[in-house]
């Protein structure tokens, strides 16, 4: 994000209470906290409970002169991308999220697992477990593949000129 908006010195942060369990929840959390005193930006963290909160939120933000959203891991916000696309138009907020699908939408950037990837993981998992396999015997893997998806149309509209260097690393670019 900072090398995107290098001069981006408030950034929001909106996470889902009930999207995963405490402790993966306060590990993005202090991970997020930790990453923004490293770049030397204040990060405002908003909690959305469900989809009705979206429109609040982004409201905040925009008062609160953010420059810029990024959007931690959820199921209910992959559900309601359209909606958070929108709103991050609407108020003309640079949005970052994790998953090309958000750019395809209209998010600037995105970084993360490559989901299709993710699903293969799953499918084994599943296959092991069904022959036999004791999930708990089974070894946590991490995702192999990360995807970079940049939205220079999303860009063009809000006036960010994003460096070359970060669109020579991308995995796909919207025009």
């Amino acid at each position: 994000m900072k090398e995107a908006l290098p001069k981006a010195s408030r950034i929001a942060a909106i996470w889902h209470p009930a999207a995963y369990g405490k402790t993966t929840t306060q590990g993005m959390i202090s991970g997020a906290e930790s990453a923004s005193k490293t770049v030397g930006v204040h990060l405002q963290l908003i909690a959305v409970q469900d989809p009705d909160g979206l429109g609040e939120a982004f409201s905040a933000l925009a008062g609160a002169r953010a420059d810029a959203v990024f959007l931690f891991p959820s199921p209910m916000f992959f559900i309601a991308r359209k909606r958070i696309a929108d709103l991050a138009a609407e108020h003309r907020l640079p949005l970052f999220a994790i998953g090309k699908e958000f750019v395809q939408l209209g998010a600037l950037l995105s970084y993360g697992a490559d989901i299709i990837d993710l699903n293969r993981l799953a499918t084994d998992y599943v296959d092991k477990i069904l022959k036999g396999a004791k999930p708990g015997d089974l070894p946590v893997e991490q995702p192999t593949k990360y995807e970079l998806f940049v939205n220079l149309k999303t860009a063009k509209t809000l006036g960010i000129e994003v460096p070359a260097a970060l669109l020579a690393h991308a995995d796909g670019v919207i025009e």
